[in-house]
């Protein structure tokens, strides 16, 4: 299969399944590239949880607050 990302044709390819669009992809790398949200403060691609707030997503609490989220938290404390 061709890659969506970087077009390499590899025999180990996988699909992913998105609101019924379908993408193929040789690596985790190229997936998260195409897939993932990208944190509206510092660019980078959120791979794990996250924040989002008012349809913007943050790689963590303090990009959130850093860009005016009031509260924004990674953790509880308890």
């Amino acid at each position: 299969m061709i890659c969506h990302t970087c077009h390499n044709d590899y025999d180990k390819s996988f699909d992913v399944v998105i609101n019924g669009s379908r993408y193929s992809f040789d690596s985790f790398e190229c997936a998260i590239f195409a897939l993932a949200p990208t944190c509206a403060h510092c660019q980078c691609r959120v791979v794990g949880h996250g924040v989002e707030s008012d349809g913007a997503f943050y790689c963590c609490a303090s990009c959130a607050r850093k860009a005016g989220e009031v509260g924004a938290k990674d953790r509880l404390d308890r």
